[in-house]
Parts: C-alpha cells; sequence; structure tokens
C-alpha cells in the first residue's frame, strides 16, 4: 500500500475532476475487493462448502485477495524491509492456519479497500511545470527596423527589441527602449502594486503589461530569465523533496519483528505450534492497518470540510510535525488587490464630492488604483457615469472632463498644489485629485491584510507554532503588516530564488516548516518546504507545487486543518501504544498457553474494531463540527 508520490492541485472543473478520478481508479483493486467482501459475507453466513473446516469460497477469496498482498510483501523481503502488508499477510496466514476463514477475509478485505482509497485519497492531476511555462506567449513581435516580425519565443536571441501590447505578457527580462506603462510584476517580485515603468527601466518575463505599449531590450531568456528560473526551481525542489514514508508502514514493521520474534521464542521454548500460531495471530498489526487509513482519510475529509484540500495521507503526516509555519504577504496575509483605505479633502470639498469626481474621471482607467477608487464609490452607494472626455499619462494619472469641470487624479506631477508628503503614507499609495488646476484632495490606498489573517496567527502563537513572514515586497510595507498581525520574524525584498534559500536555512536548523503562499514567486518554496500550502485564490502554479490548498482562502481555515493533522496523529499514535500494550499481553497469555488461537483471534478483531472505531471519531458528521475540530 506504498502511497504515490506525484502531486498536483483539483482539475478546474468538476466534470473533469470526475473523469480524471474514474480513470485513476483501478478496475481490478475494484473487482477484487468486491469479491473478497462477497466471500466474506458468504463465509460468515455459513457458506462453507465443500468442507466445513476448509470452505473453497474462502479459500479463493483469500487467493484472490492476498495476491497483490504477496506481491508487495515479496517485494518487503527482497528488499529487507519490514512493511504493513507483511505483518497482515502473516495475520492472515496464521488466522487461516486455524480455521478462522472469517477473520482472514475481513482482514484480506480491510488491505485491499485502504490501498484503494489512499489511492483515491492521492491527486495526480496536471503537470505543474506544463502549467507554468503555458504562461508565457509562444510567439513574440519583435522589432527588425521599421518592421515587426512574428518570432517563436524560444528563437529570441540577448540584444533583440521585443514589443509588447497593453495587456500582453513579457515575455523576456530587459530594459525598456520606448514607450511607458504600468506593469503587474507580482508573479516575480510579490510586489502587491502594480509597478509604473518607462524608458530604461528593468521588467522581467512573468510581468503583464497594462495599460501601454512598451518596447524591451532583452537580456536574459528562456532558462536564464527570471521565469525561467522560477520554473527550474520547481522542477528542482520537486526533484530532490525526500519522500515521506507512511507512518502505519514504519509502526508495523516493529509490530512484525514482535510478532515474529514472540512466536520463535515461544517454539523455541514450548515446542508448542497451537501457542505459536497463537501468539502471530494475537500480536497482528491490523489495528495499525486499518485504523491508519481510516484516520488518515476521516482527518483529510474534515479538514475538507474546514475549507482545506490535502493531497494525501503524507502530506497530512508531514502537516501533523509542522512546527514553523512561514507566510508569503501580498495575496497570502493580505488581500493583494488596493482598496480605499483613508480620504482627505480640502476645505472646500466633501468626501462624497471627492470620491464622485475622482471615480468618474476613473471610470474608463484599467489602472488598479482607479478600478479601487470606482469600486469603493459603488460600496458607498455613489452613482458614477462615465466622463465627457478621458486621457491617460502613464505613470502619471487621469485627466477628464466631469460636468464641465477638467478633473485630474494621479500623482502630484499631475495634481498642481498636491502636497508632496502624501505621495507614500505608510503602506499607501497616495491619489491626489484635482479639480479645475486647484487641488481638491487625496484617496489614500492600500493592499488590506485579511480579515481572517489575525486571529489566525493569533491561533498558532497560541498553540505553540513559530510564525514568519518572507515576502518580496519592500521591508517598510512589509514591517508595517507584520506589526498589525504580531509577526515578529520578517524577511523582506527577497526574490524567488532567496526565498528558496530562506526554507533552505530553516530546514537545516531542524525545523518543520509550512510555507503559505499563493504566487509563481511563491512555487519554489512551496515545493521545497516540508508542507506547501497554497491560497485558494492563487494562481495554478501555486496550487500545483501545493501540497495543502486553503479553497476558501481564509486563513483560519490553515490553523483549523494544522490542528486536525495534529489529531489524526495523536490518535494514530494511541491506536499504536495500544496495539503494543494488547500485543505484550497477548503474547504473554499466548506464550504460556493460557491463550487458545480461537481466543488469540477474538482479541484479535477486538482490538483491531476498537482502534477503528477510535479513529473513526475523525469523521465529520455535520457541519457545525468544523469550528471544534482541534
Amino acid at each position: 500500500m506504498s502511497a504515490p508520490t506525484t502531486t498536483s492541485a483539483p482539475a478546474t472543473g468538476t466534470a473533469e475532476r470526475e473523469v480524471s478520478l474514474w480513470q485513476r481508479l483501478d478496475r481490478h483493486d475494484v473487482a477484487r475487493t468486491a469479491f473478497v467482501a462477497v466471500c466474506t459475507l458468504a463465509v460468515a453466513l455459513g457458506a462453507r462448502w465443500p468442507w466445513p473446516e476448509v470452505p473453497l469460497l474462502a479459500v479463493i477469496g483469500l487467493v484472490v485477495g492476498c495476491w497483490p498482498v504477496l506481491r508487495e510483501a515479496w517485494e518487503d523481503v527482497r528488499n529487507r524491509r519490514m512493511s504493513m502488508e507483511l505483518s497482515m499477510l502473516i495475520a492472515i496466514v496464521a488466522a487461516a492456519a486455524i480455521g478462522e476463514w472469517v477473520t482472514a477475509l475481513v482482514i484480506t478485505t480491510f488491505v485491499l479497500a485502504a490501498e484503494i482509497l489512499e489511492d483515491l485519497s492521492m491527486d495526480r492531476g496536471r503537470d505543474a511545470l506544463t502549467d507554468l511555462m503555458s504562461f508565457l506567449p509562444e510567439t513574440v513581435q519583435v522589432r527588425e527596423g521599421d518592421s515587426l516580425q512574428s518570432v517563436a519565443l524560444d528563437e529570441v536571441v540577448s540584444g533583440a527589441v521585443v514589443v509588447v501590447a497593453p495587456g500582453g505578457r513579457i515575455p523576456v527580462d530587459g530594459r525598456i527602449v520606448a514607450g511607458r506603462s504600468t506593469v503587474d510584476q507580482s508573479r516575480i517580485t510579490g510586489e502587491s502594486l502594480p509597478v509604473d515603468v518607462e524608458t530604461g527601466d528593468e521588467v522581467f518575463a512573468g510581468s503583464i503589461n497594462q495599460v501601454g505599449a512598451v518596447e524591451v531590450r532583452a537580456q536574459r531568456i528562456g532558462a536564464d530569465s527570471s521565469y525561467g528560473r522560477i520554473v527550474e526551481a520547481v522542477r528542482e525542489a520537486q526533484q530532490t523533496e525526500p519522500p515521506v514514508q507512511r507512518l502505519a508502514d514504519r509502526l508495523a514493521a516493529y509490530l512484525v519483528y514482535l510478532a515474529l520474534g514472540g512466536a520463535l521464542l515461544t517454539y523455541v521454548i514450548t515446542g508448542d505450534l497451537t501457542s505459536t500460531i497463537s501468539v502471530i495471530v494475537v500480536a497482528g498489526a491490523c489495528g495499525i492497518a486499518a485504523g491508519t487509513p481510516l484516520a488518515v482519510l476521516a482527518a483529510i475529509a474534515r479538514a475538507a470540510r474546514s475549507g482545506a484540500f490535502i493531497k494525501g495521507g503524507a502530506h497530512l503526516e508531514a502537516l501533523s510535525t509542522v512546527d514553523t509555519v512561514v507566510f508569503d504577504k501580498t495575496g497570502t496575509l493580505t488581500s493583494g488587490a488596493p482598496a480605499v483605505v483613508d480620504i482627505w479633502i480640502d476645505a472646500d470639498s466633501t468626501r462624497e464630492e471627492l470620491l464622485s469626481a475622482a471615480a468618474t474621471a476613473e471610470y474608463y482607467s484599467e489602472h488598479p488604483l482607479g478600478r479601487a477608487i470606482l469600486a469603493h464609490a459603488a460600496d458607498v452607494s455613489i452613482d458614477v457615469g462615465p466622463p465627457d472626455s478621458f486621457d491617460y499619462a502613464p505613470g502619471q494619472g487621469v485627466t477628464a472632463h466631469v460636468a464641465g469641470s477638467v478633473v485630474t487624479a494621479g500623482t502630484s506631477a499631475l495634481v498642481p498644489g498636491a502636497p508632496k508628503d502624501l505621495e507614500s503614507q505608510g503602506t499607501a499609495t497616495a491619489v491626489h485629485v484635482g479639480i479645475d488646476g486647484v487641488y481638491a484632495g487625496t484617496i489614500l490606498l492600500a493592499d488590506t491584510v485579511r480579515a481572517s489573517a489575525r486571529g489566525a496567527i493569533a491561533e498558532l502563537r497560541r498553540r505553540g507554532v513559530r510564525v514568519m513572514m518572507i515576502t518580496g515586497d519592500n521591508e517598510r510595507t512589509a514591517a508595517a503588516v507584520a506589526g498589525e498581525l504580531g509577526i515578529d520574524e520578517v524577511r523582506a525584498g527577497l526574490l524567488p530564488e532567496q526565498k528558496l534559500a530562506a526554507i533552505d536555512a530553516e530546514r537545516a536548523q531542524g525545523r518543520r516548516l509550512a510555507m503559505v503562499g499563493d504566487g509563481v514567486n511563491d512555487a519554489p518554496a512551496l515545493a521545497r518546504a516540508d508542507v506547501g500550502i497554497a491560497m485558494g485564490s492563487g494562481t495554478d502554479i501555486a496550487q500545483d507545487s501545493a501540497d495543502v490548498v486553503l479553497i476558501s482562502s481564509d486563513l483560519d481555515d490553515l490553523a483549523r486543518t494544522l490542528f486536525i493533522a495534529r489529531r489524526a496523529r495523536r490518535i494514530v499514535m494511541v491506536n499504536f501504544v495500544g496495539t503494543i500494550a494488547i500485543d505484550l499481553i497477548g503474547i504473554v497469555l499466548a506464550a504460556f498457553g493460557l491463550l487458545g488461537p480461537v481466543v488469540a483471534a477474538i482479541i484479535h478483531v477486538g482490538s483491531e474494531t476498537a482502534f477503528i472505531l477510535n479513529s473513526a471519531r475523525l469523521i465529520p458528521r455535520r457541519k457545525a463540527s468544523a469550528s471544534s475540530d482541534a
């Protein structure tokens, strides 16, 4: 029952998820499990033809059901590795040897069903690297003299001048040689707001050109570009990430040694084959074998009910040992989009008049700050219509004719009389507003902290989890957000490879890290951390690189999910300790002849049932239970 190591984000549509799930389901495994279950029920109801002591149906069911278990157990023996499969096979054979056919069949059914459920808990969806590279355009426009030529991206050479239209994706790293615009480079740097660029400024591959056409002289292309380095970092992180061995296999291995050692010692001392078989039967690993997958799957279901998608049992196990949570800032701790946070007005204006004028002037604007002003006007029920005329000056702002007045909205360079000391207030960006050449006021916009961030971080710290923030944003903005949220450890101004180095440094100190992010620039760190956690509102590549996806992007779900994982681990450990205790007592009683094979089988099945019921406590039963998971 080895868990697959390939992980990916959920498919984009419900129908697509259903198809891929059915396609990943092994029909032979389903048929085999169903057949063994039918045999179990038939034998339990008395189908013991032709011999009551050796029912043919039970023998056939065990042969069919144990074949895959036998193959895996044989591989474990060849590789000198103790596993759950070997322990289960020993218990099945021992139960059959003493005529406990129903017990043997039930154990076999559990083994087969657990393997199917484990496979279904793993999503083997899309290749993250393919999705990442598909973001860049396949062809680009290259200026050659006075003409434009369409050239394949992989044929562009250093020094070529690439023309990027408004709304286009910048395909290379380089410097602007003509034009002015605003670019969204959050995928690369994590900068929360778009950046105004002009001739001489550097731009990165993977950024989005928003408003004006620009010409970029290529400097770094393909694998050497910022985007290419992200791709390579994700590939390397995925290849070097150590596989997580299933907890159940490790625990069952000890039980295998215990059972075999106890049986051998019993036979050497007593020479009694019945007592020896009783030792093997009572000391099986069924409580771990059946209870652990159930605990894992129930925990995954409970986490999903709480708004988090965990891609498999191995990631749940890793999450249960996390002692440090590292957050990206933009789009993770913050909303990732600008919003109006304050309005400063001149004595001759009102807030409503200022906002109405600015929103009307920005009516046709595609700039995120302009769209945020329009959205805020709508939120406060201010009716806004189109201006009589509109002009945009990249890097400065807009000028529009509104109800017979000239309204300007932008930087102090565009609005005469605007106070320069308001250009940046803390983490906010200022949009000055002028009416007929007279300064009227300032609208302050900022990337706001998520409503759930403060409570989630406080809960993590209360539970003893260390919290850090690493971001590509500037130090002042990062410090302001960290101070608001109570985060003491902050590293700012980091590029993707520097985030990766920060993760490696923490792991080298023995920390068990969960990295929480949402952007392309977070993908390498998400893949390298012990557990990568992506926001549901984030990019596809972030979700594909992560082990856990917060579907609702609610950070409270992160805290709940972490504690669900810890609870699942505690339950598994209780099952393990309980199984060991029962095995030790049972071995002693069986070795001294005080425990016959039938009673040993009853104890075996009874303890297994108890541990399964213990694991079943994790199964979510109602929506309200999500709040009390921890």
